[in-house]
Order: structure tokens, then C-alpha cells, then sequence
């Protein structure tokens, strides 16, 4: 961390700030302050570290909660003023038990809602699923479907995997497209489930099919 430490523009009470980002999802977690001591021990031992101004001490992110942050990389901007720390939560990043300190929305009325006709990324729902299924994780909300996966482990989110892609293939093979087109939504919400467990970003299967039409193309896919 020596060399970064020298690159980076400190402010004039030695610190800059740190965006945290969940390396999975891409949700932005927090934004906190780091000082040279807390990049350092963050370098140290793979979790995030901070400077805590309100109580002038090193803060270690999750010492008490145990919400730790696994550090994946560290990146700064091009003005070397702003860190941004790409991370794999082990619980909510907010004190108030919220998988994001950012979930108080302000409300836009000139923004497209997902799914209209009009919205450029017509796979951006993929996005805000992994999103939610991150949150759940994160959370752990009483009741919620998606809690009880995850607390069950990865047997029973395979059992699902398995159970849905079976009802995808009978309602193919019994030409329901109605039918096809549900159990097909509930086997994508479970592999979701499933990389999420895994902690396999969603970007990394896009990229191997990317990497896949690059290599052959057209009819070759396989």
C-alpha cells in the first residue's frame, strides 16, 4: 500500500473518501473515510478499515456486528481524491440493518420505469434481481422466501434449481407456452439465488457467453 499511499491526494485532515461497492451485485453499500492507517490495514487483512471522524479512532468495518467486508480490490479515481472498494458483504452494510446505507429513493417522475417499451437495456430487470436477491441475503428478512433459501444452504437452493428446471422442461415438451414462460421466471430467480450463495457475479456468466460468441460464432456456439 506504500505506493498508493503516496499517489493518493489527502485532504488536509489526512483523509479521502471511501465508495464501497458490493463486487457481486454492483450495489453501492456505503461511503465512509479512510485514513493512511486504514488503508494500510486494509491492505493487511483483506477487510475494510476506516477512520471514524465522529470518534476520531480506526473504525474496522463489522468488529461488533460482524457485517465484515471482504475486500476484493481497492481502485482510486482519476483525480486520485476518491477510493472506491469493491467488497463481498457478510452481512447489511447500513447500522440500520439495511443491505445499503443508499435506500431512502428520490423519487423521479421523468425516469422510465423497467420494462417499458422505451428502456435501453431491455435485460436491466436481470440487474435489479441479483440487486434484490443480494439485499435479501444481506438482510435476512423474516418470512421472506428468499431468507429461508439461503439459511437452508446451497442443497436446498439446488433442490430448487432442479425441481425448476424439470417443470421448464414438461411445460416445453407440453407445449404450454403460458405455463413455460412462468417456470422459466422461477428457474432464473433460483440460479440467481444459486450464484448469489456461490458468490459468482452475474457479469462473470455474461462474460463467458461473451467470451464464447467472440470464440464461435453464429450457429458454432458450442
Amino acid at each position: 500500500m506504500g505506493q498508493v499511499r503516496e499517489v493518493i491526494r489527502w485532504d488536509d485532515r489526512g483523509l479521502v473518501p471511501a465508495i464501497v461497492q458490493d463486487a457481486i451485485s454492483k450495489d453501492v453499500l456505503m461511503m465512509a473515510y479512510m485514513n493512511k492507517e486504514a488503508l494500510d490495514k486494509t491492505g493487511e487483512t483483506g477487510k475494510a478499515w476506516f477512520w471514524s471522524r465522529s470518534r476520531g479512532e480506526l473504525w474496522h468495518k463489522g468488529a461488533t456486528s460482524g457485517n465484515v467486508q471482504h475486500v476484493q480490490s481497492i481502485q482510486y479515481d482519476c483525480d486520485a481524491d476518491t477510493l472506491l472498494l469493491k467488497v463481498i458483504p457478510q452481512g447489511p452494510a447500513c447500522h440500520t440493518g439495511r443491505y445499503t446505507c443508499f435506500h431512502n429513493e428520490v423519487a423521479l417522475p421523468q425516469a422510465e420505469p423497467l420494462g417499458t417499451s422505451s428502456e435501453a437495456d431491455r435485460f436491466a430487470i436481470l440487474g435489479k434481481l441479483e440487486s434484490i436477491v443480494a439485499e435479501r441475503d444481506a438482510e435476512r428478512p423474516e418470512g421472506a422466501y428468499t431468507t429461508y433459501l439461503f439459511e437452508q444452504g446451497v442443497d436446498k437452493i439446488l433442490k430448487k434449481v432442479g425441481e425448476e428446471t424439470a417443470e421448464v422442461i414438461i411445460a416445453a415438451k407440453n407445449e404450454d407456452n403460458e405455463e413455460l414462460r412462468y417456470e422459466s421466471s422461477d428457474l432464473i430467480f433460483h440460479l440467481l439465488v444459486l450464484l448469489r450463495d456461490r458468490k459468482l457475479p452475474l457479469d462473470d456468466v455474461l462474460s463467458e457467453l461473451n467470451r464464447r460468441h467472440i470464440q464461435k460464432p453464429a450457429g458454432n456456439f458450442k
